[in-house]
């Protein structure tokens, strides 16, 4: 294997597993209550939106046109769409200890937080199915970065670390509200960063020496659609039936602020012939 193929998979494993320390901030907390948690996912999903709207689908439409970006768009929204319509939502009951298990069924409320449990996890799977998306063609510019020059590599591996962390609190939140289970939450976290050396490889293996830039920022688009699917279907209706509109809203907002200046700090990092 080739020197600089080693260099982007180590860099790519550095920023990949920077959502393992988002999963660790949520852990190492007591577990939030539902308005917190809806704080949380109105966060995540302006992250999500931020890049979606903002990076990914912004470069396609200055790349390959506005009517094959907003197509490659599209089409991320409908695979998407139907993946979620075909995979039933999951039934999980978290393992508690026995006390708390007969409180549970005890309460008046039992039947709904289940229901609630259920929905956050389902919100927290598919989070992590778009946020490995995401990560995935990250990869691949950690490889073009590599290949560029170790300074490249290495300042756009930094900038991709920065923006994974609040990542991992995105997927491993829900996760561990839905679970109770640490070891849930860090372990999805943790696989969903790991598509970036899946990029890196694949980059190399398939795209040793180029890549078609038209087809990589259709893809791209493709998954700005997928992400703006899932925090539209999941993520902000949760926001707002757990923090209430306005809150939720602003907690959005805050988390477009975060995600934008972070992309902004990964721009500056990037030479101007690759970008993500």
């Amino acid at each position: 294997m080739e020197s600089h193929v080693l260099v982007a998979l180590a860099l790519s494993f550095v920023g990949g597993l920077s959502t393992s320390l988002g999963a660790l901030f949520v852990i190492l907390n007591p577990s939030p209550d539902l308005k917190r948690l809806g704080l949380l996912q109105g966060f995540a999903a302006g992250l999500m939106l931020s890049i979606s709207f903002l990076d990914l689908a912004h470069n396609a439409l200055n790349s390959i046109g506005f009517l094959k970006a907003n197509l490659w768009f599209f089409a991320g929204v409908l695979f998407f769409g139907l993946i979620v319509k075909f995979i039933p939502e999951p039934n999980f009951v978290p393992t508690t200890d026995a006390s708390k298990k007969k409180t549970d069924d005890d309460g008046p409320g039992k039947d709904m937080m289940k229901k609630h449990r259920r929905q956050v996890l389902f919100s927290g799977i598919i989070t992590a199915v778009g946020i490995s998306l995401h990560n995935f063609p990250e990869g691949m510019a950690v490889f073009l970065g590599s290949v560029k020059g170790l300074r490249v590599g290495v300042n756009l591996a930094f900038a991709i670390a920065l923006h994974n962390i609040p990542e991992g609190v995105a997927v491993a939140l829900p996760l561990y509200f839905a679970t109770k289970s640490k070891w849930q939450a860090f372990k999805y976290a943790t696989l969903s960063g790991l598509a970036e050396p899946l990029g890196v490889f694949f980059v190399a293996a398939f795209f040793p020496s180029n890549l078609n830039p038209e087809i990589l920022e259709g893809l791209l688009a493709s998954v700005g659609g997928v992400m703006a699917f899932l925090t539209l279907h999941e993520l902000l209706p949760l926001a707002f039936d757990y923090a209430g509109q306005k809150q939720a809203v602003k907690a959005v907002f805050v988390g477009m602020a975060v995600m934008s200046a972070s992309l902004y700090f990964l721009e500056i990092s990037l030479p101007k012939e690759i970008s993500l």
